[in-house]
């Protein structure tokens, strides 16, 4: 809030010392560290009042709105993310003995989400590398672009020359 350094905080307490005196500093600070401890409540308590109304005036609802309108992508991966962790936490084969029919089929099904779970992870690592490629193409190409428009050498040191 002030911030005060080391150096400043040494002068603040050579000063204080001079002027109140070594018998009466500890009694001067005790009353400065129960002034700061109110004020710290203070702003707690109104931060918390403030964090109060905003989510009875439904800010925080409005911030997620403009959130999905901004990033819409994003937002249905979340829900996504959200549907499938509550989906993996639903299938727990432990649940049921080994021996049922039930168990059986509890550690099947546990055994396909894993697979599905691999595969779309598998699939995901593969989409973002072939964007990055892609990427990385147009990023090629549009330098090569303004190097052969402007006749500048490259990168490597190299000079171009215009086409």
């Amino acid at each position: 809030m002030f911030d005060l350094g080391l150096s400043e905080m040494l002068v603040v307490g050579t000063v204080a010392l001079i002027v109140v005196g070594p018998k009466d500093l500890p009694v001067l600070f005790r009353n400065v560290g129960r002034y700061v401890g109110k004020a710290k409540g203070m702003a707690r308590e109104f931060s918390r009042a403030m964090n109060d109304a905003a989510d009875d005036a439904g800010i925080k609802d409005v911030a997620k709105g403009l959130k999905t309108a901004s990033n819409p992508v994003g937002s249905v991966m979340d829900s996504v993310k959200d549907a499938t962790k509550d989906l993996t936490s639903a299938i727990d084969p432990t649940k049921f003995g080994p021996g049922t029919e039930t168990g059986k089929l509890s550690a099947e099904r546990a055994e396909s989400a894993r697979k599905i779970q691999a595969s779309t992870a598998r699939a995901a690592a593969d989409r973002k590398a072939r964007e990055a490629a892609e990427a990385l193409a147009k990023a090629e190409e549009a330098e090569a672009a303004v190097t052969g428009a402007t006749g500048v050498t490259d990168v490597t040191g190299g000079a171009e020359s215009k086409p």
